[in-house]
Formats: structure tokens, C-alpha cells, sequence
């Protein structure tokens, strides 16, 4: 490739860079996280729940964050409001918000009243503001159990019976889903393999749709290949060491920032965006390289499971089985990629006509992520 296509593939790879990065300057969407107690006469729900994307009205089954949402602008007024406005807001808005939040016995929809509120004060608007709050709903006589679920609208749900200890229910739903019903004596109980099946999706999720960070970076592995052998390899590679670190985060053993572990991430996108321009193929090297990179990415991971609040007598299962749906989302990103250029890997204009530009691309996305992350 001469100099002169080289800088043009830069511009465009840079300019393209910028409006995929403009578009990914996320506020993260967590889950929303209920711890419940069901008694005779009563439920008691406590939610850890981002409050503003409910009174903004923006419909989490249909954006991955909120600055894809028509309200992202109200969204951010929202965050910078203090406690006592938005509590205000949440009050004056009850009636329409409380459908979104589904409980029902024997088929029979229950209508739920605040009962508290706990929000803190506007602090970092680049994160999500977690709030508490605490919903009750009074139960038909009977012993019949109570569902539990969120409309579409407001996202992922994770539903936890309290009082069980370790084996009590723990559900990870999507928007629309329910509970089994939970009965008013006794503990609903969740088997391990069942735990472990649930969070193959948690992970695989995590790559696909919402991993773009790790999407790019498995992406600017694949463009450095041109066998797969070596490539499933890094990718193991990759897998193992996440798993290492992200255990040692996950339990507490190793706690670095979010403030130095994103922008470090972001540096590994630009890293193996760069290697593969470059074009050194020392694939040894490599692999034990991408095992380092793998590392500090498992100390992005651990942020996932803590999101979830998993129990501690299934932190072994849940670890596993994410672990094992990051691997799966990993690769379904290499077949897709495959599925696009593989055709053209053999060919000898295969590395300066795609490999070269993706890779600008690539490399172009996570320098600006290791900007907007440090000084943005």
C-alpha cells in the first residue's frame, strides 16, 4: 500500500471511527435488582433502580443505552436534578410508572404503592444514580404464590426471594418475563445448573449486543489472522485469563478502579488495532500477549457479576457458566466476521483492502475511547 492510500484509509478510517465512537459514548443500562419478601398479607419489593430512565420514559427494550433514546437529553437533566426534585417527580408520576411494574397472583394484577425512597445526590453524571425503592402491594387472601416481572419498557430484572439463604430463587429475566410464583410460606429454591444456564446468557449477552469494547477487540484479533487455528487459540488464551482475573475482582481479592481499568481496555483496542497495521506475525508472542490483555479485560468483566448480586454459594456456578457464555459470544463475533470477509483471507489484496482499514478503524475507536475516558 503506498503512502498516500495509507493516509487516505486513515481519514476515512478515522472519520468513520468518530461517528461510530460519537454514537457509543454510553450511560450504562444495569439491570434493575428487587429484593423480595413475600409475607401473608403482603409483598415487599426493594429495587436498586435507576429512576431517571423511568421518568424519561425511555423504552429500555428497544435502546442498548440512553444516548440512543429520543429522551437522552431529558434522561441527563434528570441525573443532574437533586434528590428531593426527582423523589418529587417520581410521586407526581406514580400512576403512570407503577404499570411498568407487573405483580400478580393467580393470573390477578396488583396495584403497587411507594412505600420509600432512597436517592442520592447527583454525583458523577457520566455513571448511572442507583436508587432504592421500595414498593408494597397487598395480597388476596389465600395462600396462592406472586409473580413478579417488569414491563418490556423498563428492562432487565433480577428478582431475588429473601430469606432463603443461598438456595432461594434468583432470577435473571428479560422485560415482559415473570417469576414463578413465589410462595407466601416457604422459599422458592433454585437448582445450581439452573443458575449456571442462566448466566451462559449473562455472558453471552455481554459480548452480544452490549460488549462493542470486547467486540473490537476480538475483532482486531481475527483481522490479524489468516488461519483459525492460531486465532481460537488467542481467543482461549484471552478467555482464560479473563476468568482469572475477574474471579480474583469479582470476590474482592483485587480492586483497581473503573477510572484506570477502562481507559487501560481501551489502550488494548488501539494496541492490536496498531499490531495488525504493522503486521509483525510472531503468533507466539502474540498469544502470550493477548493472555496479558485478557487480564486486565477480566477486571472489566467483574463489574457484570456485581451488577447481578450474585449469592455467595453461587458465585462458582455463575462465574462458570458467564465465562463460558463470554466464550460464545466471542466466537459467534468471529464466525459473523468470517461469515463477511472470509471468502477473501487467501486473497492478496485481502490485508490492504480490509485488514488494513478495519483494523485504522478499530484502532481509531479505542483512541478515543482512551480520551473520552480519562480527560472527557
Amino acid at each position: 500500500m503506498s503512502v498516500m492510500n495509507l493516509l487516505r484509509a486513515c481519514a476515512m478510517s478515522i472519520a468513520m471511527a468518530m461517528s461510530i465512537a460519537s454514537v457509543t459514548q454510553a450511560h450504562e443500562i444495569r439491570p434493575t435488582i428487587a429484593d423480595v419478601e413475600v409475607g401473608a398479607e403482603t409483598v415487599t419489593i426493594t429495587l436498586r433502580i435507576t429512576l431517571e430512565t423511568l421518568l424519561a420514559g425511555i423504552d429500555l427494550a428497544s435502546v442498548q443505552d440512553t444516548n440512543d433514546a429520543p429522551e437522552a437529553a431529558i434522561y441527563d437533566n434528570l441525573r443532574a436534578m437533586s434528590a428531593d426534585q426527582l423523589e418529587a417527580m417520581l410521586r407526581a408520576d406514580w400512576p403512570r410508572i407503577a404499570r411498568g411494574f407487573l405483580i400478580a397472583v393467580e393470573g390477578a394484577a396488583l396495584t403497587p404503592e411507594i412505600a420509600s425512597v432512597t436517592i442520592p445526590a447527583p454525583g458523577d453524571l457520566e455513571l448511572p444514580r442507583d436508587s432504592l425503592l421500595t414498593i408494597t402491594a397487598a395480597l388476596p387472601a389465600g395462600d396462592a404464590g406472586v409473580s413478579l416481572g417488569l414491563a418490556p419498557g423498563y428492562g432487565s430484572f433480577v428478582p431475588r426471594q429473601m430469606g432463603g439463604g443461598d438456595d432461594a430463587y434468583e432470577g435473571f429475566l428479560s422485560g415482559g418475563e415473570m417469576t414463578p410464583p413465589l410462595p407466601r410460606t416457604g422459599i422458592l429454591t433454585e437448582s445450581a445448573g439452573a443458575v449456571f444456564l442462566r448466566y451462559i446468557a449473562v455472558g453471552f449477552e455481554h459480548i452480544l449486543p452490549l460488549g462493542l469494547d470486547h467486540i473490537l477487540f476480538v475483532l482486531g484479533l481475527y483481522f490479524f489472522a489468516t488461519r483459525m487455528g492460531p486465532l481460537l487459540w488467542q481467543v482461549s488464551a484471552f478467555t482464560l485469563a479473563h476468568t482469572i482475573t475477574l474471579a480474583l475482582a469479582a470476590t474482592g481479592v483485587v480492586k483497581i478502579p473503573a477510572s484506570i481499568v477502562e481507559p487501560l481496555i481501551a489502550a488494548s483496542i488501539v494496541y492490536v488495532g496498531v499490531e495488525n497495521i504493522i503486521g509483525r506475525r510472531n503468533l507466539k508472542g502474540r498469544t502470550a500477549f493477548v493472555f496479558g490483555l485478557g487480564l486486565l479485560h477480566g477486571l472489566g468483566f467483574a463489574s457484570v457479576l456485581g451488577d447481578y448480586g450474585i449469592a455467595s454459594g453461587r458465585f462458582v456456578q455463575a462465574l462458570i457458566g458467564f465465562n463460558i457464555g463470554v466464550e460464545l459470544g466471542q466466537l459467534a463475533v468471529i464466525a459473523m466476521a468470517f461469515a463477511v470477509t472470509g471468502w477473501f483471507i487467501k486473497r492478496s489484496w485481502y490485508r490492504q483492502v480490509i485488514a488494513i482499514p478495519a483494523s485504522l478503524v478499530i484502532a481509531a475507536i479505542g483512541a478515543y475511547w482512551v480520551v473520552e475516558r480519562t480527560l472527557l
